[in-house]
């Protein structure tokens, strides 16, 4: 079977627009790539090895893509962080699937 990339559009922390592609059959997270692009200084992302303990990966959606739904540990984390907006996820909890096609999300500044 064919690798699927996805469109990904990340708007890192200065501002800067990174148009990637995501492998899908990784069993990636958002916040991953955002680590192995280095789209965030060493330390400042995913600090919690990705178990929604801590809100450094949070971003903001901007695109009307089909995203799963947010699970109770990501709900509460949320409602604990900082610089939360109506549109924010936890990037450690948006795996990379197909679905992900287009997908355009700002970092959060860092907390």
């Amino acid at each position: 079977m064919e690798n699927q990339d996805v469109n990904i559009t990340i708007i890192d922390r200065d501002g800067v627009t990174h148009k990637i592609e995501a492998p899908t059959d990784m069993a990636m997270n958002l916040m991953e790539v955002v680590r192995s692009y280095e789209l965030a200084p060493e330390g400042t992302i995913g600090v919690c090895g990705g178990m929604a303990m801590c809100a450094s990966c949070q971003c903001y959606v901007l695109s009307d893509t089909e995203l799963p739904e947010m699970q109770d540990d990501e709900e509460a984390m949320l409602s604990e962080a900082f610089y939360v907006k109506d549109n924010s996820r936890l990037g450690c909890q948006i795996p990379i699937t197909p679905e992900l096609e287009g997908l355009e999300v700002e970092l959060a500044p860092e907390s």
